[in-house]
């Protein structure tokens, strides 16, 4: 990661150079993650392609204001959530569900795909149904597996509010998706995680 952040800051400090090839390649290696943070903070993936675009000039424009205090990846994840953070209030509607690409044989390991495809289906609609302010603690900590001290940094809040949206959005999850409950479990299953972990997220 140190030596990820190293590359990154030097990839921007070229681009301040006046280096015209070294944004493109700094966009190159995060726009995969970013695109992901944002199809699951707004919930639709014309929207998230969008703000990740709206982000990505936004970040090339005002490089100089990076002030080194954090990962430049933070950084990126920072601007690329206030923007979909912006274009959902501006929506004020519930986000549509992004139906998922894989397609007809592509799980060779005997699960159900319908199933599981039911399945993520129901858990991208929770996570549309939370508050979007929720919704991005959830996608940042839950999903992307950002600790919650990072996860503070990129929305620009305390961590005590972090872990508040988390354990709120949590319960108005388990409420959607109580009917996923395992039957000999305590709790729900760890929907967010299994699927994290299906889209190499985990």
């Amino acid at each position: 990661m140190l030596a990820d952040d190293d590359r990154d800051r030097a990839l921007l400090g070229a681009h301040l150079a006046g280096d015209p090839r070294a944004f493109g390649e700094l966009a190159r290696l995060h726009t995969g993650r970013l695109f992901a943070v944002a199809v699951r903070t707004t919930g639709d993936r014309e929207e998230a392609a969008d703000a990740v675009q709206d982000a990505l000039i936004s970040a090339f424009r005002k490089a100089g204001t990076y002030r080194g205090d954090a990962r430049v990846s933070t950084w990126l994840h920072r601007i690329v959530v206030n923007a979909c953070l912006d274009r959902a209030r501006r929506r004020a509607v519930r986000p549509t569900v992004p139906l998922p690409e894989s397609g007809p044989g592509e799980l060779a390991d005997g699960r159900d795909e319908l199933a599981e495809r039911e399945t993520s289906l129901d858990v991208q609609a929770a996570l549309a149904g939370l508050p979007v302010d929720q919704r991005a603690a959830i996608v940042l900590v839950d999903l992307e597996g950002l600790p919650v001290e990072e996860a503070a940094r990129v929305l620009q809040i305390p961590t005590g509010t972090v872990k508040s949206r988390c354990s709120r959005g949590r319960a108005r999850l388990a409420l959607s998706l109580g009917h996923l409950r395992n039957p000999d479990a305590a709790a729900p299953v760890p929907l967010l995680h299994q699927q994290a972990e299906r889209e190499g997220r985990a």
